[in-house]
């Protein structure tokens, strides 16, 4: 089957099949809040159940983002994906069937190990199968098709949960997702070379050494190369304030101090995946086309989200309905280049073999910013205390204004992020 289609053909089918893949990660990611409601009334609890069945999912994502990179260097990525997407599959299909909290919410945590196996070994695929400048704007379209999925766990979920129940529209997504996973097993090969075709990135002599390295020894290189731990601060701050607002307090503060309804929230909200829709391969294109340089591209938009985040912080409440949208599609598209550019200069930063395991490592931090953030800015909340269950506008402006600090954090950290592009000129 493989050579009935072109090079150029195949590596196209490649991405495809992954892409789809990582609309779903996107899409189990942000499912329950949509269907969170109908769920708490079936299965007969209360509000701290929202709290902890969307954190059952990050905490095992966080975990396995090392080991997702030391698979995808030993075990090889595509049966990495297979397996655990499988994984995500059957804890998809089982959150169904639940019929306690327990149950849903250790169904929950199989999702989150299930499809954390997708991202870092499909950039180590993409690694093998595009040329470097190529693979800067691959990666940026794999975060635009994230920002699809974004989007699918919205609307399109909302309508398929009226007609089919939200137990229906996990069994589809289970099935799915276990679809997928053949896929992947039966068209996918991690290199060109096990699909019959010529190596596209024979190596440079001073990023190849011929010798394997091993794991332990992959993730020590990382974490003492001076230039990971900018890179790896600007990401946990920048997503701490990204994920906070996006994956969890955005929606209530649309609903306390503009009196939206959750469908109105909804909607504002996803003009923030918009942004990422779009932000993600404008930032590629700037990084490759237009400045030539990774750290230029990274501290101008890091620049760009903390102006656009400051006005919140100070005129919390003052803003019209279309300046909320605007303000929502602004921020994610600037906050967009964290990964596109930001993961290139670390994957041009260490030696092909372990571009995985550093990869791996520096994912960890944007999950870590999410761990960190979203419960302490409900903790602060708290502590100032609800009126007629609505967090005061104040308490909402107060912590935005810690969450500028910390985009300020992640701005600095880009200043003394290493320059990677290339040196020779790019051809397209």
């Amino acid at each position: 089957m493989h050579h009935k289609l072109s090079y150029l053909q195949y590596r196209t089918l490649i991405f495809a099949i992954l892409g789809t893949a990582y609309i779903l990660v996107f899409f189990h990611r942000l499912a329950p809040a949509v269907v969170a409601v109908d769920m708490m009334a079936d299965l007969k609890t209360g509000g701290a159940l929202m709290g902890v069945l969307a954190s059952a999912y990050f905490y095992p994502y966080a975990l396995m983002q090392i080991p997702a990179g030391l698979l995808s260097d030993s075990w090889g990525p595509r049966r990495s994906i297979v397996f655990f997407f499988t994984i995500g599959a059957a804890g998809s299909i089982a959150l169904a069937l639940a019929h306690t909290v327990e149950t849903a919410i250790a169904a929950r945590v199989f999702v989150g190990l299930g499809v954390a196996m997708i991202f870092i070994p499909t950039l180590k695929i993409l690694t093998h199968w595009f040329e470097r400048d190529r693979y800067v704007q691959m990666s940026g379209l794999l975060m635009s098709l994230g920002g699809v999925g974004a989007f699918t766990a919205s609307t399109p979920l909302a309508l398929m949960s009226d007609a089919i129940t939200w137990r229906g529209s996990m069994i589809v997504i289970g099935i799915l997702t276990l679809i997928l996973s053949g896929l992947v097993w039966l068209l996918v090969r991690d290199t060109p070379e096990q699909a019959g075709f010529p190596p596209i990135n024979p190596c440079a002599p001073d990023r190849c050494e011929e010798r394997e390295i091993g794991l332990i020894h992959g993730i020590i290189m990382v974490l003492k190369r001076q230039q990971f731990w900018p890179m790896a601060m600007c990401t946990f701050f920048g997503s701490l304030v990204t994920f906070s607002f996006t994956g969890l307090w955005g929606g209530p503060f649309f609903m306390h101090v503009y009196g939206m309804t959750r469908t109105q929230a909804g909607a504002v909200l996803s003009a923030m995946a918009i942004g990422m829709i779009i932000g993600a391969p404008v930032m590629s294109w700037l990084s490759n086309r237009v400045f030539h340089s990774r750290k230029k591209v990274l501290a101008l938009s890091q620049m760009g989200g903390l102006c656009v985040f400051a006005p919140l912080a100070f005129y919390t409440g003052d803003f019209s309905d279309t300046a909320l949208y605007i303000w929502c599609f602004s921020y994610n598209f600037f906050m967009s280049s964290l990964v596109v550019v930001g993961y290139s200069t670390i994957k041009d930063s260490f030696p092909i073999q372990i571009s995985g395991t550093a990869t791996g490592t520096l994912n960890i931090f944007p999950f870590a910013g999410a761990l960190v953030g979203q419960p302490l800015i409900g903790w602060y909340l708290d502590s100032v205390g609800a009126i007629n269950g609505q967090y005061p506008v104040d308490a909402y402006s107060t912590a935005f204004k810690m969450c500028l600090l910390c985009l300020l954090a992640a701005f600095i950290a880009s200043l003394m992020v290493k320059e990677t592009f290339p040196k020779k000129p790019l051809s397209d």
